[in-house]
């Protein structure tokens, strides 16, 4: 199947809109801003994972020359902030939960200045018993992260107790039944580990204050507006007294959704008098940011002689660090992801998010997507290699198909998986699956979500035919702006180039639920397409009685309006100020199955994509290290509104999701982090990756622009089970550890000791 085609730009290769100024190093990023009198600010961390806080003197500091502003918690606001759990602070009060914590901040003259201020703070701590497994952490002896856990504010939807922040179920039919019936049961457990998003841009903030007592904040933000609500929380304010700008992002891929440094920012502007900037330093990325959370998943299948599933049961325990952040929602999602794109009768997925002493994790590109899928993947191969099945039949004795049900119940359409598994396997020639020695090939799939939410645009016509897009939501990178701007100029008749995109300010932007979960180009879009229906009434209204003709029999093309054979440019019909309208899109809810989820917060998901990716590489026989030969990626899109880009998202999202499948981690030893570094934090180069092959497959949603579905996050979360698949047919080893890094392929070959 295939989308339309009639469009002059939807579905064409339109040149970015904002590549040239990038190409060009006029982009101006968070780190390029400077203003008159800024300050510079640092943080102070604590060295330990969990301690009280006997003293904290910041005398010395506060006397050093250049410095303008020290402040503790005892200058802040005591409020609490977060997403679903209200548990963290600006800065540690009486007690630090990991290291890595914010404890102070100084604003001076000079980085080098504040930096030294910073070390003369004088901090007594007395460290008291830690947790950092989250499966110790769920022990009734385990030392409380939280001890005032009950008093926090949280979502109700949430189950919590004690370091447990939350519980989702998902439970269909009956798993003891299915697995009495089952010719086969298999169990495994699989584990991955943290993973730095690994942006270009360090997260980095200015904060300002204006004299009605409300504040600015420029920020390396993907979501301005729930940044402008946290810091609403944090300082105290309203947030009607909150203004956030997005600057130009270098890179979000879900590590900059939520406050990062824009708190600090702010709080030392206002006690210094003067606009601060405060930006990440690396280690302050590898020690105190958002990484993927790690997880241990146990997963248990049981199938028929044929390789149907009947049943399957499985527990993902999140380690969200010292903080819930995403972790609530990543557990539930992580059931859908473990569950996989496969009809099965009867199940029963627990996901659990843990507080432990770590450091605190969050979102990042597809949250949960390789977690839960390396365990679904990786196990469907060792079950089709048990049953002496194809791992690609197996695969398609399973999938999901138009009219499925989903594992909330909720019905499936514009399903594309079984021609994407088939032509990823055909593309990687897999009729020959160990086609040598120590080399070998293998298949994974998957399906995501695409995010709903609202977003609003105000969209301005101008009488020369220029259109200008005001979005609430950031350009982070991956043309999904460019992608709405084509929707918009095809709908109202315009060259593409005539559109200017804007936007990312609180204050001067409509509301935008924000840059993330796959949902911009298809939102926006869809909030583009409302739009202009409003801008085509409206000329049509005025250029009715201009033509003679009646408004319905109106059309918008090459910047004029048409009717019965007759035309008027814009130029002529418009005033100085043009017409302004808005559009709005809020994604419907999606019919399901209550009775099948349990404090669930990710349940049924709009427009899914599917996808197949497929891999040939060998593994050295000495040393374990691994050679990618081929990657190719079948990603059902809907409808690809810009190839190019959608081309590059499967790119990189496969570049990502290999660095996670065979070099990233977070190392941390007792909560302290190992490898708070660039040299020892391991991520691919152009040296370790191959070229990704990508096929677009088009089975257009309902509910998108021009059928369109997400596309950037779901490119990362097949490589690691399709590259374990792949280390496992081509040495008889299999590694259940993400990364799997050549001295754990060697140990499980047996070589070396694990």
């Amino acid at each position: 199947m295939s989308g339309a085609t009639s469009h002059r730009y939807v579905g064409r290769r339109v040149v970015r809109l904002d590549g040239a100024p990038k190409v060009r190093g006029e982009a101006a990023y968070l780190g390029d801003r400077a203003v008159p009198g800024l300050l510079h600010g640092v943080v102070l961390r604590s060295p330990h994972p969990h301690a009280l806080i006997r003293r904290l003197d910041t005398r010395r500091a506060s006397v050093m020359r250049g410095v303008r502003a020290v402040i503790t918690a005892a200058d802040v606001p005591e409020t609490r902030y977060g997403i679903y759990i209200k548990d963290a602070t600006v800065f540690a009060r009486h007690r630090v939960r990991f290291a890595g914590e914010a404890v102070a901040a100084v604003a001076a003259d000079t980085l080098e200045a504040a930096r030294a201020a910073v070390a003369a703070i004088e901090v007594d701590y007395e460290p008291v018993p830690a947790v950092f497994n989250a499966e110790d952490a769920l022990r009734d002896d385990a030392p409380l992260v939280h001890p005032e856990w009950e008093q926090y504010d949280a979502a109700p939807i949430l189950v919590r107790l004690g370091n447990r922040s939350t519980r989702g179920v998902i439970r269909v039919g009956n798993v003891e039944e299915g697995f009495a019936k089952s010719f086969r049961i298999f169990e495994h457990r699989f584990t991955t580990a943290k993973v730095h998003a690994g942006y270009t841009e360090p997260r980095g903030a200015i904060g300002f204050w204006d004299d009605d007592g409300s504040c600015t904040v420029w920020s390396s933000t993907q979501l301005p507006f729930a940044v402008q609500e946290t810091l609403a929380d944090a300082v105290g304010l309203p947030s009607s007294k909150v203004r956030v700008v997005a600057t130009t992002l270098g890179g979000g891929f879900g590590g900059k959704l939520t406050v990062g440094v824009e708190h600090h920012a702010v709080l030392l502007a206002r006690s210094a008098r003067a606009p601060v900037k405060v930006v990440s330093t690396v280690e302050e990325e590898l020690t105190s940011s958002l990484p993927r959370q790690p997880a241990i998943v146990d997963v248990k299948t049981g199938v028929d002689r044929d390789g149907r599933i009947l049943a399957k049961q499985g527990r993902i325990i999140l380690d969200t660090g010292a903080f819930s952040g995403s972790g609530p929602q990543t557990a539930s999602s992580c059931t859908n992801t473990l569950h996989g794109p496969y009809n099965i009768p009867n199940v029963l997925l627990e996901g659990v998010s843990v507080y432990t002493n770590n450091i605190t994790t969050g979102a990042f590109r597809a949250p949960s997507g390789p977690i839960g899928n390396f365990a679904c993947e990786s196990q469907m191969d060792i079950i089709a290699d048990s049953l002496g099945i194809d791992p690609l039949e197996l695969r398609l004795r399973n999938i999901f198909h138009e009219g499925d049900k989903g594992p909330s119940g909720a019905v499936l359409a514009a399903v594309g998986l079984e021609e994407c598994l088939l032509r990823a396997a055909d593309a990687i020639g897999w009729n020959e699956r160990r086609p040598g020695k120590d080399r070998g090939k293998g298949i994974a799939c998957g399906w995501w979500m695409t995010t709903g939410m609202t977003s609003e645009v105000d969209v301005t016509l101008h009488r020369d035919g220029r259109v200008v897009l005001n979005s609430g939501a950031v350009e982070i990178g991956t043309g999904a702006l460019t992608g709405a701007a084509q929707v918009l100029a095809d709908d109202l008749g315009v060259a593409a180039e005539q559109v200017t995109v804007i936007g990312g300010d609180t204050r001067d932007s409509p509301y935008d639920y924000g840059a993330q979960g796959s949902r911009t180009t298809f939102c926006v879009g869809n909030a583009c397409k409302n739009a202009a229906v409003e801008m085509r009434r409206a000329l049509a209204i005025m250029a009715a009685p201009v033509l003679g003709v009646a408004p319905d029999v109106i059309e918008l093309r090459d910047a004029a309006a048409h009717g019965d054979g007759r035309s008027i440019p814009f130029a002529e019909l418009l005033g100085d100020e043009g017409v302004k309208v808005r559009g709005v899109f809020t994604a419907p809810a999606v019919p399901h199955e209550a009775s099948r989820l349990e404090n669930h917060m990710s349940p049924a998901w709009h427009a899914p994509s599917f996808h197949a990716h497929a891999v040939d590489l060998s593994v050295d026989e000495d040393t374990g290290d691994v050679t990618v030969h081929r990657y190719v990626v079948a990603q059902d899109v809907g409808f690809a509104i810009n190839p190019t880009y959608v081309e590059g998202q499967i790119e990189g999202g496969a570049v990502q999701g290999i660095g996670q499948a065979l070099f990233e981690e977070i190392v941390s030893r007792d909560g302290i982090v190992q490898n708070p570094n660039l040299t020892d934090y391991k991520m691919p180069t152009m040296q370790d990756v191959p070229t990704v092959e990508t096929i677009l497959v088009q089975y257009p949603t309902a509910h998108g622009p021009s059928g369109a579905k997400g596309v950037g996050e779901p490119p990362c979360i097949e490589p690691p089970a399709t590259i374990a698949n792949a280390i496992a047919a081509a040495t008889g080893a299999r590694v259940p550890t993400l990364p799997m890094t050549a001295e754990r392929i060697c140990a499980a070959r047996g070589q070396i000791e694990a």
